[in-house]
């Protein structure tokens, strides 16, 4: 069993930031990516970011275009841990994010933290 346990979410004005923090537990292979989901009802589950990583090494990062230069996405292997800085904070951001856990077999979600951007 892997379960992902999400925190950092919260509400902030825009322009703030907040930083969202994934852990994974239980049996988790040595090559994965991990990263984040966003959802606002209504509208389509969008990835927001993505890390893969093998052992110590992190092999490569994908953003929304939407994210850019705004969130950075960073992962600690021996903890299995990512997470998301989010800066610059806007309130088209406002959604559910949703942790991942993509492996060979099976891909692991978690249960979502509410983000809210308003002023």
């Amino acid at each position: 069993q892997v379960q992902l346990v999400e925190s950092g979410g919260g509400s902030v004005q825009p322009g703030g930031s907040l930083r969202l923090s994934c852990a994974a537990s239980g049996s988790i292979f040595t090559f994965s990516a991990m990263g984040w989901h966003r959802q606002t009802p209504g509208k389509q589950r969008e990835l927001v970011a993505s890390i893969i990583s093998g052992g110590d090494t992190n092999y490569a990062t994908n953003y929304a275009d939407s994210v850019k230069g705004r969130f950075t996405i960073s992962r600690d292997n021996a903890k299995n841990t990512v997470y998301l800085q989010m800066n610059s904070l806007k309130p088209e951001d406002t959604a559910v994010y949703y942790c991942y856990l993509a492996q060979l077999t099976k891909d692991y979600w978690g249960q979502g933290t509410q983000v809210t951007v308003s002023s």
